[in-house]
């Protein structure tokens, strides 16, 4: 076959099938040459001969602004945002049903409108007079948010183009129906093509859009992967319906701390934001107790203390149960193991049960250490100390390893009114007034020291 010759022209970029000394587009002279394909393949199939245009480049010394925010004014969810909300932008929130997301957007959405942003709520699971009702309950029925139930998608995009708002609230995207997608809504390919119009349209039209996604069964967002990876902010709503503390969980965040956390308390008016997380959770500790140790962790970027609750009780099964509530349960046996073989403690034919406070749930290894503790104190029935913390990292061979931000976790504990921290054994000492630190270098020297138990 022959090969099919391509020219372009140099100023425009228009493609002609043979050469000539003007382009019909511009008009320019002399600026008509033979161009090769972009890519090979079928026809319909590749990008094929038809050129784009150049991108202007630039270099990592130029400085480009920082991108405008607009703050709610509530803290916690400026926090977890990352100083507040970026215009042209795309936020993801997921967390079980009924955990309170469309209470927290519309609450969110009431704060910005007073703020002066133009804010639509769109909600395609709900009335309008069932989000109104809401309101009421919430006392947010005066705010200046504009409300509308639709679930088609080249309706939702019509009207953001012509009311053009600052804010657009979808709840949810699996509700959302795309007409040009042969699938029922909820499926993969709707909730992927919905994601990627509302993303797009955001990003061209200056606005900041958030999307609520549903939960499965393993507490992951609902669909395809690739939203998670579409948008600018992925959150978590997290909390036990038992508590009445939420936690909302930055997991990504393009223009902020990933692993932030906010923390809310489930009222009669809707969620309030808890200022001082620390003392909440250890609001309800009483007398120390066998099996009960304080735990001084860092949650993305701040200083949180908590409760470690463990309880170990002769088994009637042949198969002892390992029950853990907040925390790894891959990590709790890990811990066992390494106490029954490098400290003598051992576990056999015990039921071990392990629970973090408040419905907190705890990822980071810094809790090793006070886990330990919580179940040798509640496996040889001796209270610790009630004005000490402990934390620290325990590695398979028993040592154990210091963490990051000693310094702030310390300080964090004497704001509380704790005056004993049991920390590794570091290079750089800290030094925070008003507490006294005891070193251990490895799990068996601990347990040795704190319950005379090897």
């Amino acid at each position: 076959m022959a090969k099919d010759l391509t020219f372009s022209c140099s100023e425009c970029g228009a493609s002609f099938r043979k050469w000539s000394g003007q382009c019909d587009a511009c008009q320019a002279w002399n600026t008509i040459s033979e161009s090769k394909a972009l890519s090979s393949g079928p026809k319909g199939k590749s990008l094929g001969a038809i050129r784009g245009k150049t991108i202007a480049l630039t270099d990592l010394e130029t400085q480009e602004k920082e991108p405008p925010r607009t703050q709610a004014g509530v803290g916690e969810l400026d926090r977890v945002l990352g100083g507040g909300l970026v215009k042209a932008s795309a936020l993801l929130v997921g967390g079980d049903p009924g955990i309170g997301k469309s209470t927290l957007l519309l609450q969110a959405a009431a704060r910005f409108a007073r703020n002066g942003l133009k804010v639509i709520y769109l909600s395609g699971e709900e009335s309008n007079a069932q989000v109104q009702m809401r309101a009421r309950r919430l006392g947010l029925e005066k705010s200046p948010v504009m409300l509308a139930s639709e679930t088609n998608l080249r309706d939702i995009l019509t009207t953001l183009e012509a009311e053009k708002p600052d804010l657009a609230i979808i709840d949810s995207i699996q509700t959302m129906w795309a007409d040009n997608v042969d699938s029922a809504p909820g499926s993969v390919s709707q909730v992927r093509s919905s994601a990627h119009e509302l993303t797009t349209f955001a990003k061209r039209n200056g606005m900041a859009v958030v999307m609520v996604g549903h939960v499965t069964k393993d507490g992951t967002i609902a669909g395809p992967r690739v939203v998670e990876h579409m948008v600018d902010t992925v959150l978590y709503f997290e909390g036990e319906r038992g508590h009445q503390f939420r936690i909302l969980r930055s997991v990504k965040n393009r223009f902020g701390p990933a692993d932030e956390i906010g923390v809310f308390e489930m009222t009669g008016k809707g969620l309030a934001e808890v200022k001082n997380p620390s003392a909440l959770f250890l609001s309800e500790r009483g007398t120390p107790a066998p099996g009960s140790v304080v735990f001084a962790g860092i949650e993305g970027t701040r200083p949180m203390l908590c409760e470690i609750q463990a309880l170990v009780a002769p088994s009637p099964h042949s198969q002892p149960r390992r029950s853990v509530v907040g925390w790894d349960g891959g990590r709790l046996a890990m811990i066992l193991a390494v106490l029954e073989s490098r400290c003598g403690v051992p576990f056999t034919g015990l039921d071990v049960y392990l629970n973090v406070a408040g419905g907190l749930r705890i990822s980071e290894p810094g809790a090793d250490l006070a886990v330990a503790a919580a179940l040798v104190s509640a496996r040889e029935d001796a209270a610790l100390p009630s004005e000490a913390v402990i934390f620290g990292e325990i590695s398979l061979s028993g040592a154990l390893r210091p963490v990051v931000q000693t310094e702030n976790r310390l300080k964090e504990a004497q704001k509380l009114g704790f005056t004993t921290a049991i920390i590794p054994q570091q290079a750089k000492q800290p030094r925070v007034d008003g507490i006294s630190l005891r070193n251990a270098t490895d799990l068996a020297g601990f347990v040795e020291e704190v319950f005379g138990a090897r």
